[in-house]
């Protein structure tokens, strides 16, 4: 399913607060934390207060999401049945973070088929995986086709660093003694992942939410490669990412023109066209069809 992703924002299942605050902002998706931001005695308690925000706060067109628990954990199938069985009528994503293997995958399907079975729902919920271990980078294209419910594969860059034992230092994806981004050899491998099994691809969070310039680095780096959002830790941040992940006016524009012009050569037989100056063939149109396919999404 297409959904906008250029923004999706990152709110704690134990904060009532954040979560309405979530609600009314401009992201494009939302989820609610159930893991890394919850303290182990409030991850029980957070289910609850996760199902009423979902089933009370006013959404509007954003997808709503929770992440569960690693699969590993005590908490995740709870977190599932509690959070899909209660408010699974105005949920869209499950998030599962740590996956190793595509089974850890289907697993979650399997129980979401169940739920979504014993309910009578025909709307499927949808999921997105985090990449974020050594061994899920090593499996990334099983993960990828591992069922048809998935809808994206993210990038975990903090956890991951502990998986592969990259320096402190480079996390954020500067580092002196390292040429270039840190970071390019595994986003890389996880959009074509993504891009080989239909799917989108999304880089996740930049710790130092005041560091501005440093996260539209970080937005740029990931949409070049063909991410089509990064996750926010703090809604400073959502403006970032929604205007990197964006075309400009005058870039869908030049897309629609190139289109037109092709297809009209095309209409006459011709295998390319020159527009402005510029050799428009099947090749480049497919870069030009991106950017068209992208903006009509967004309601350009």
């Amino acid at each position: 399913m297409m959904r906008l992703r250029r923004s999706e924002l990152s709110t704690p299942g134990s904060s009532e607060k954040m979560m309405e605050k979530a609600a009314g902002s401009a992201a494009d998706f939302v989820f609610l934390d159930l893991e890394d931001a919850v303290a182990p005695n409030e991850k029980v308690p957070a289910r609850a207060k996760v199902v009423h925000a979902l089933k009370t706060h006013d959404w509007g067109r954003k997808t709503r999401a929770v992440r569960v628990n690693n699969l590993e954990t005590q908490y995740a199938y709870e977190d599932i049945i509690h959070v899909v069985e209660e408010a699974g009528e105005h949920l869209d994503i499950i998030i599962i973070p740590k996956v190793k293997t595509a089974e850890d995958v289907r697993w979650v399907d399997t129980l979401l088929t169940q739920i979504e079975k014993k309910r009578g729902w025909e709307r499927r919920i949808g999921l997105e995986v985090l990449i974020e271990e050594v061994e899920a980078m090593v499996n990334a294209e099983a993960i990828a086709r591992s069922t048809p419910r998935l809808e994206a594969l993210i990038f975990g860059p903090g956890d991951y660093s502990a998986s592969q034992g990259v320096r402190v230092d480079a996390v954020g994806g500067v580092s002196n003694d390292y040429p270039g981004d840190v970071w390019h050899y595994a986003r890389n491998k996880v959009v074509i992942a993504a891009r080989a099994a239909g799917i989108d691809a999304v880089d996740g969070p930049f710790a130092d939410f005041k560091d501005g310039e440093g996260y539209r680095r970080e937005c740029t780096r990931a949409a070049v490669l063909g991410f089509v959002g990064k996750w926010c830790i703090h809604p400073s941040q959502i403006e970032i990412a929604t205007d990197v992940f964006s075309p400009s006016a005058k870039h869908v524009e030049r897309a629609r023109k190139m289109i037109a012009a092709m297809r009209e050569a095309e209409a006459q037989g011709l295998g390319a066209v020159a527009v402005d100056g510029v050799m428009v063939d099947a090749a480049s149109a497919r870069l030009w069809q991106n950017t068209v396919d992208k903006a009509d999404l967004i309601g350009m």
